[in-house]
């Protein structure tokens, strides 16, 4: 056999080289592509269904690779891998400069390129036609199937198998081959619009926010009440660190930034809510009755954060070094969509949100790195140090803050 790039992307009917009973079984799995494993909640569980269901129909699959890019502020793509008599196991491939190289020496550039399926007769292939021969070669693969995948939105995804039947894949099994991959690209393209909604909203809005917002509060005013400790923090002198810099390295500067706070936050069971520049305003949700827990665990984020802020500054000592103040404070805010006509704002808002705020600024007026308010103090299981009461803009009465 050598490499061949022959059907359509959509298998005319009747699909030549296939039998009758072969048609058969190639119908029965799409109609379970369409119809059962769109409706399971376990992809991998459908792929090795899937695989199976192809060996029962007479095509001797021990190999079966799904690639799908994704919409990941990380990662570029995941695959999910089969092999015959093993889990499926997942691959993530991390968003990077040099990614594109090793894209272009794989049968999936090349499908895409073609539009056409491809498949190789591994043993005349030469090992420098795609960066996985060798491997596949290594592992006794004689035969390989790749299929391209077009999603309706542009984006190009695949699907790959490979066989170590000495005979390969008979025309007829590459003949049912075609006949159910457009289902599955179906199929695929339904479970990755649904996982991509997922990953964005999780991206920008965060996990708690997206599963609202996924299970249905997605209207203007439907909001509601929490009780949680309040985390906001800013960089000290933004603006002067920055008013020399080009856009792109001030970006960057945040992203270091935020690399030293957000961590430990998500560590400790906090939710990030919101970027402001260089603000973050992050909340500890309450758990029953356990009103310390949410603090304590602030108060450790908070602690975490600034340690690695100087940690950070102390290695990369030729960098722009920054400073953080962060605030904690806790109370009851209103947890929903705030914003006008079509285009919302999940955010939590109210007088604790904005008593946190007053405090983040007196961290630069008094020249304290964390403070505290009184409210979020009477829940730590430690006595902390009273720094003194202070007015604030738009509050009645002074805030009286504390420093661990």
């Amino acid at each position: 056999m050598s490499e061949t790039a022959a059907s359509p992307l959509v298998a005319p009917a009747p699909v030549p080289g296939l039998g009758q009973g072969a048609r058969a079984a190639g119908e029965a799995i799409r109609d379970w592509l369409i119809g059962e494993a769109r409706l399971l909640t376990d992809s991998d569980q459908v792929l090795a269904r899937f695989c199976e269901m192809l060996n029962d129909a007479g095509v001797p699959v021990d190999r079966a690779t799904v690639t799908v890019t994704t919409l990941h502020a990380e990662l570029a793509a995941i695959s999910r891998f089969w092999v015959k008599g093993e889990p499926v196991r997942r691959e993530a491939f991390a968003y990077r400069p040099g990614a594109r190289e090793q894209y272009e020496r794989s049968p999936f550039f090349h499908v895409h390129q073609t539009r056409q399926p491809l498949s190789l007769w591994l043993p005349t292939t030469p090992d420098d036609r795609f960066g996985i021969v060798p491997a596949l070669k290594e592992a006794g693969y004689v035969h390989y199937f790749c299929y391209p995948i077009f999603f309706s939105n542009g984006d190009d995804n695949g699907i790959a198998f490979a066989t170590r039947a000495p005979e390969g894949f008979s025309p007829e099994a590459e003949a049912l081959l075609r006949h159910v991959l457009p289902a599955m690209t179906v199929y695929v393209e339904i479970i990755a619009g649904n996982q991509r909604l997922n990953q964005v909203l999780s991206t920008y809005v965060g996990n708690d926010p997206r599963d609202e917002i996924l299970a249905g509060s997605v209207h203007r005013g439907q909001v509601k009440r929490i009780r949680s400790a309040v985390l906001f923090a800013d960089m000290r002198g933004y603006t002067r660190r920055t008013s020399d810099m080009e856009p792109e390295a001030a970006a960057n500067l945040l992203n270091d930034y935020f690399d030293c706070l957000v961590p430990p936050i998500e560590a400790e069971g906090g939710e990030v809510l919101k970027y402001m520049g260089d603000g973050l305003l992050a909340i500890f949700r309450d758990h029953g009755d356990d009103t310390g827990g949410a603090s304590q665990s602030a108060l450790a984020a908070a602690r975490a954060g600034l340690d690695c802020i100087a940690a950070r500054n102390e290695a990369v000592p030729e960098a722009e070094r920054f400073e953080a103040g962060i605030a904690l404070h806790h109370g009851e805010v209103a947890y929903g969509n705030v914003g006008s006509g079509s285009r919302l704002d999940f955010t939590v808002v109210g007088r604790d949100v904005n008593v946190a705020s007053r405090v983040a600024k007196l961290n630069k007026a008094l020249g304290e790195p964390l403070l505290m308010t009184r409210p979020f103090a009477d829940h730590l299981w430690t006595a902390p140090v009273r720094v003194g009461a202070y007015a604030a803009d738009g509050l009645d009465a002074p805030i009286e803050v504390f420093r661990p």
